[in-house]
């Protein structure tokens, strides 16, 4: 059988493709105005403090942005982020 061309596993290449495509700060990203306005304030209020950013969950349908909220936030407070999704895990 031949080798598929698509996946829905990420590749190394791709991964590191997708990141460049992804806004890297809440000026960037466009869309979602009330809730980047909120993170923003909780992550100068974390910073502030000089205490880690509270728990957030972020939930919702493909493609409103949730992983690349969770890297702007993961930048903006100097943390790493490993993310992943449940069809992954599965």
């Amino acid at each position: 059988m031949a080798e598929r061309m698509i996946s829905d596993v990420l590749t190394k290449p791709d991964a590191a493709l997708e990141q460049t495509l992804r806004p890297a700060a809440f000026a960037d990203f466009t869309g979602q105005a009330k809730v980047k306005e909120r993170l923003e304030i909780a992550v100068t209020a974390a910073k502030q403090r000089g205490e880690a950013l509270d728990h957030i969950l972020l939930s919702g349908p493909p493609g409103l942005g949730k992983t690349t909220i969770a890297n702007i936030l993961a930048k903006a407070m100097g943390a790493n982020l490993r993310s992943t999704s449940g069809p992954t895990i599965e």
